[in-house]
């Protein structure tokens, strides 16, 4: 992966709905090259996908949580993400160093949602415990973090 590839990467997480013609314009090449480019990109993993940010009051989903999971002296953690990956209000689920294995964001319409989501969370095989946080306002979230993407894979420093 090139300059020209992490600038394509940067202008698509900006706009993932940007038309090859003005990816080029923005990065210096022709569409055609633009298109190959994007189609290498998607076919090593690199782009993984595009999809449609949406506002989740507006759909319903009120109440936004972070959910720290302790597991148990015998749970499998594979396991426990896989069911944590069956719970449609479980929005993404990461693994984390400390005493938890899992951090999970939870987004569901109102409070007794989330009580009974973390019901299942806690009847799941392998956990413990759970801690919940309840997320009074978002100031911002998911936005592009482009300026990482100037330096090359093994310049990077701090973490993910």
């Amino acid at each position: 992966m090139d300059h020209l590839d992490r600038k394509i990467i940067a202008e698509l997480r900006v706009n993932g709905r940007a038309t090859y013609a003005e990816l080029g314009r923005l990065v210096g090449l022709s569409p055609s090259s633009v298109h190959e480019r994007v189609g290498k990109l998607e076919a090593a993993g690199v782009i993984t996908g595009y999809h449609a940010v949406v506002d989740p009051r507006s759909v319903g989903l009120g109440v936004t949580a972070l959910v720290g999971i302790l597991p148990s002296d015998t749970a499998d953690d594979d396991e426990v993400a896989d069911s944590l990956a069956e719970l449609p209000e479980v929005e993404s689920c990461y693994g984390v160093a400390g005493d938890d294995a899992f951090v999970v964001k939870v987004r569901v319409p109102t409070v007794d949602e989330l009580e009974l989501t973390l019901g299942r969370l806690r009847r799941i095989p392998g956990v413990a415990r759970t801690h919940t946080t309840v997320v009074l306002s978002t100031r911002f979230e998911g936005r592009p973090n482009n300026n990482r993407l100037d330096l090359p894979a093994g310049d990077r420093r701090g973490g993910a």
